[in-house]
C-alpha cells in the first residue's frame, strides 16, 4: 500500500485542480452551491473512471517501461508538480505534469515510445483548439434553441440551474475517465496493479481531492479569466466536457484545464474577446508550458536520489 501513495497523492491533486474546470462556472455564476457541486463532481468522477478509464491507461502504460520503484517517481513528481500548481491557484495540465515525470524518468532509463509520446503531446495542441471550437458551436446551437424558450425569468433561472447540474456531472464524467490513467497508468504498466484496480483507486483518489482542496483553483478559473454569465457557463462546460469525452474514446489522456480554457477563449470570441482577462490566460498559458518541464526535472531528481549510494571514506 505504500506504493500507493504517491498515486493517491496525485489523484488528490488532479481533483483539487480540475474540479474547477467542470462545476468551477457554475459556482461562480452562482447558480450552484460549491458542497453540492463538489459531491457531484466527486460521484461522476468515479463512475466515469471504473466505466470508461481504461483506453487511457492502455495508452499511458506504453510510453516507457517502468518497474515499481520507477512508477512510485514518476507519481510522486507528477503529484508535487501540480500541488505547487493548485497552490498558486493556477489551472495546469495533469496529463503534462504526468507526462514530463515518465519522460523524465524514461530518460534515466533510456527507453523512451516517441511514437506514443508524440501521440499525446500532438494532442495536447489540438485540446484547447477543439474546446474553442467546441464552445462555439454550442454556444450558437444552444443560443438559437434557447430562444425559442417561451419562458419568464424564473422559469430560465430553473433551466439554466437544471442544465448547468446536467453539463457539470457529464464534465465530471469526462474527467474521470480521461484522467484516471494519470494517475494509475504507470502502476499498471508496472503490473502492480490491474486495470479495474487502478480506475477504482484513481477515481476515489481524485473524488477526494475534489472534496477537500478544491475551492481555490474554482475561484481562478470562474472569476479571473472572463465573467459568466449562467448561459455562458453553461456552454464552458459542456463545450469542454464534449472535447474530453472524444478524446477519451480515442484513448489519450489530455488536459481538462486545456480544453476549458479553450471553451472559455470561444465564448470571449462570440461575446467580444476584450471579456478575457489576458493577464490570467498568460499566467495559464505560462504554467502550461512550465508543467511538463518541471515535472520532468523533479522526476530525474527523485530518480537520482533513489540511486545514491554511500561509499565510506577509505
Amino acid at each position: 500500500m505504500l506504493a500507493l501513495l504517491g498515486a493517491g497523492f496525485l489523484g488528490w491533486s488532479l481533483g483539487a485542480n480540475d474540479a474547477s474546470n467542470v462545476f468551477g462556472s457554475a459556482v461562480s455564476s452562482r447558480m450552484l452551491r460549491f458542497r453540492s457541486a463538489a459531491v457531484l463532481a466527486a460521484v461522476f468522477v468515479v463512475l466515469g473512471a471504473v466505466l470508461q478509464g481504461r483506453a487511457g491507461i492502455e495508452t499511458l502504460k506504453g510510453l516507457t517501461g517502468m518497474n515499481l520503484s520507477q512508477a512510485i517517481v514518476s507519481s510522486w513528481a507528477a503529484a508535487v508538480t501540480v500541488t505547487v500548481m493548485t497552490l498558486l491557484r493556477l489551472p495546469v495540465s495533469t496529463s503534462q505534469a504526468v507526462v514530463g515525470a515518465i519522460v523524465g524518468v524514461g530518460l534515466m532509463n533510456r527507453h523512451m515510445n516517441l511514437s506514443g509520446l508524440g501521440k499525446v503531446t500532438a494532442c495536447w495542441f489540438g485540446t484547447p483548439l477543439g474546446g474553442m471550437i467546441a464552445a462555439v458551436i454550442v454556444f450558437k446551437v444552444l443560443g438559437a434553441l434557447y430562444n425559442r424558450l417561451e419562458i419568464d425569468l424564473f422559469q430560465s433561472d430553473a433551466f439554466l440551474r437544471g442544465a448547468l447540474v446536467v453539463a457539470g456531472s457529464y464534465g465530471a464524467y469526462a474527467l474521470g475517465a480521461n484522467n484516471v490513467a494519470n494517475v494509475t497508468a504507470v502502476f499498471v504498466g508496472a503490473g502492480y496493479l490491474s486495470a479495474f484496480s487502478a480506475t477504482l483507486i484513481g477515481g476515489v483518489s481524485i473524488a477526494l481531492g475534489i472534496l477537500t482542496f478544491s475551492r481555490g483553483v474554482m475561484e481562478t478559473m470562474g472569476r479571473k479569466l472572463i465573467k459568466l454569465d449562467p448561459f455562458s457557463a453553461l456552454v464552458v462546460v459542456l463545450a469542454e466536457a464534449i472535447c474530453v469525452h472524444l478524446y477519451t474514446v480515442i484513448g489519450v489522456p489530455v488536459s481538462t484545464s486545456q480544453a476549458v480554457v479553450g471553451a472559455i477563449i470561444g465564448v470571449g470570441l462570440v461575446k467580444g474577446i476584450t471579456t478575457v482577462s489576458r493577464r490570467t490566460l498568460g499566467h495559464i498559458f505560462a504554467a502550461w508550458f512550465v508543467t511538463p518541464v518541471l515535472g520532468g526535472l523533479i522526476a530525474a531528481v527523485l530518480h537520482i536520489a533513489m540511486h545514491l549510494r554511500y561509499v565510506p571514506a577509505g
